[in-house]
Parts: C-alpha cells; sequence; structure tokens
C-alpha cells in the first residue's frame, strides 16, 4: 500500500487529519513514525510559502508523498495578526493559551461586533516525481470575549464561526470537520489522493 507521510507533530491537527483521510486506499504515517527528521524552519511570509516548505523538505527526506498544512488567524482588528505567526503569536514554544490569552488581551477593547476573523487553511500534496498541488480552505467568523476550553486546540475556544452559536472548542471533530477552514482543504485534498489512486498511483 502506498504511504503518505503527514507533516505534523500536533497530536490534535493529526486527528483532524485522519479523520478526513481514514478511508483513503494509503498508509497514512506523522512525524512521529520518522523521528529523525529535523524540524523545518518556517519562514515564509504567507501559508502558501509555509506549507508547500514542510511538504517538499519531508517528502524529500522520506522519498514519500507527504501532505502538509499551515494556519492562519486573521483579524481585522490587527490588521490581520497573528496570520503567519498564529501557532507562536506568544513567542517560542508558547501554548494554546498562551496564544488565546494574549489575542484576548489585543482585543479587550474591541467591541464584539468588530472582532471579525478568518480562518485560512493552506494543504500542499508533494508527490515525487509526479504532483505538487495546493488546496485552500477559508472560514469566516469573531473572536469571542470570553474562552471556552471544553475541547479543540490552538484558537479554537475564541473562535465563532459566522452564523453558528457555538465556538469551535464546543463541536466535535467531526462537525468541525465538516465547515472549517482545515476541513474544506483536506476534503480537496482527499478528492485529489482518491482520484490519483484511481489513476494507478
Amino acid at each position: 500500500m502506498q504511504k503518505i507521510v503527514l507533516a505534523t507533530h500536533n497530536k490534535d491537527k493529526l486527528k483532524e487529519f485522519l479523520e478526513v483521510l481514514k478511508d483513503l486506499p494509503y498508509k497514512f504515517m506523522s512525524l512521529y513514525d520518522i523521528p529523525d527528521f529535523p524540524a523545518v524552519v518556517e519562514d515564509g511570509d504567507t501559508l502558501e510559502a509555509n506549507s508547500l516548505k514542510k511538504a517538499k523538505e519531508l517528502s524529500s527526506f522520506t522519498g514519500y508523498p507527504a501532505l502538509a498544512d499551515d494556519t492562519g488567524l486573521f483579524v481585522d482588528a490587527l490588521n490581520g495578526a497573528p496570520g503567519v505567526f498564529s501557532a507562536r503569536f506568544a513567542g517560542k514554544n508558547c501554548s494554546y493559551r498562551d496564544n488565546v490569552n494574549k489575542l484576548l488581551n489585543a482585543l479587550k477593547e474591541i467591541p464584539f461586533e468588530q472582532r471579525t476573523a478568518t480562518f485560512k487553511t493552506v494543504v500542499t500534496i508533494v508527490w515525487p516525481k509526479k504532483s505538487t498541488v495546493q488546496f485552500w480552505g477559508i472560514i469566516e467568523g469573531h473572536i469571542t470575549t470570553n474562552a471556552i476550553w471544553d475541547n479543540g486546540f490552538g484558537y479554537d475556544p475564541i473562535f465563532l464561526p459566522s452564523g453558528k452559536t457555538r465556538v469551535f472548542s464546543e463541536i466535535s471533530v467531526e462537525e468541525k470537520n465538516s465547515i472549517s477552514h482545515r476541513g474544506q482543504a483536506l476534503k480537496q485534498a482527499q478528492n485529489w489522493l482518491y482520484q490519483q489512486k484511481g489513476s494507478g498511483a
């Protein structure tokens, strides 16, 4: 069975990846299966650049097709911050809670109706000697004034999708994947991977 490596050490993100991709006829591995893979420096100016860099370096290192994502939360009142720095908004080795608290503090004087934000994900698949493709997912919403730490990860406790009454941390992985930025991009990747299998990949 063809192996594909998923470029993440984040167990929460890996769970979302596998929930969408689980029925595909491939064997998916993660960075936990490749402990000697060196850390990728995400120094790109865009989500596209960082996602591509991670997928290219992992595919080159392993010789297998690789799938990587990069995700950013773009808050209008902060001129698009934290954006490409979303995962490390509060500094190197920061926690989810650190990032959330920093964002809430930055928005403390901003009323709810002005706390509009966009979550974006870019998924890249690099298939050696065959293809490199990228897929995008976007969802609009608001940043809430208080965090709800029920489930989820990242900024899930404070992101309320437009038209919804619950933040991402209040819903299941399956429900989140059905509407989220990452879910949208992964479903496009899923369809592409399925087509490759049909073509003899």
